[in-house]
């Protein structure tokens, strides 16, 4: 069947909560979102750099004089959100998401964490016992509806006021069917961007690796490259 964005369901009424919403890809995420009409709440270990991060991104080029964005602690936002993106760095993805079991609990998960390393030559996968972040996610939330999305989304052009449209296909893995629809018509609030189904979680860990292929490809052609599915 081929891509039908009309089939997709109404989230216009979902509060989009992002954990680890002080980071570059987390601010990315909610300035287009909050951008699009979603109400958004920003997550951070401290309240008080929460609210200070959702303010300056209130304040930015483009956001619609009704814009909804906040921001509170990791455990206030997990609790007020419909929807939780896991947006932090992949030293404390762990730590980080094992604190917010209880109040995540009956949420919609959707982790874009790339557990990337870094040495002289570059970027490099990294082996996680799970066998991919979006894996040791669900293991640490068994009572959470678990995805894997917005792994390949460019920060700089997520930020950038000047940028209307994003041109990419959102790669979703997932074990819950629904959340293809769900979290594909969250994709499609940003203009340019489909959500694409890619399969089962055990598919996703060679999904946040390729991240560290586009980075090489930004790197020598001084670009913010993407990924476009063809044939559908």
């Amino acid at each position: 069947m081929a891509y039908d964005a009309s089939t997709l369901p109404d989230v216009s009424g979902l509060t989009v909560g992002i954990i680890g919403g002080t980071g570059d890809q987390g601010r990315g995420l909610a300035y287009r979102f909050a951008r699009a009409g979603q109400t958004v709440l920003i997550g951070s270990r401290s309240a008080e750099r929460a609210a200070e991060s959702a303010a300056e991104i209130a304040a930015l080029p483009g956001m619609p004089a009704d814009a909804s964005i906040t921001g509170a602690a990791n455990d206030e936002v997990a609790r007020r959100s419909d929807v939780v993106i896991i947006a932090v760095p992949w030293d404390g993805h762990a730590a980080t998401v094992a604190a917010l079991a209880e109040p995540l609990a009956g949420r919609i998960v959707v982790d874009c964490v790339n557990p990337l390393g870094f040495d002289k030559q570059g970027p490099y996968a990294l082996t996680v016992a799970e066998g991919s972040a979006v894996q040791q996610a669900a293991a640490l939330l068994p009572d959470s509806r678990v995805c894997a999305a917005f792994n390949h989304v460019s920060a700089p052009l997520l930020a950038d006021p000047d940028v209307d449209r994003i041109d990419l296909d959102v790669l979703i893995c997932t074990e819950d069917r629904e959340l293809v629809d769900v979290v594909g018509a969250l994709a499609a609030r940003i203009p340019g961007m489909r959500g694409i189904y890619a399969g089962r979680l055990r598919n996703a860990h060679q999904i946040e690796a390729f991240t560290a292929n586009l980075i090489a490809i930004n790197k020598r052609y001084k670009a913010h490259a993407g990924i476009r599915v063809t044939d559908l």
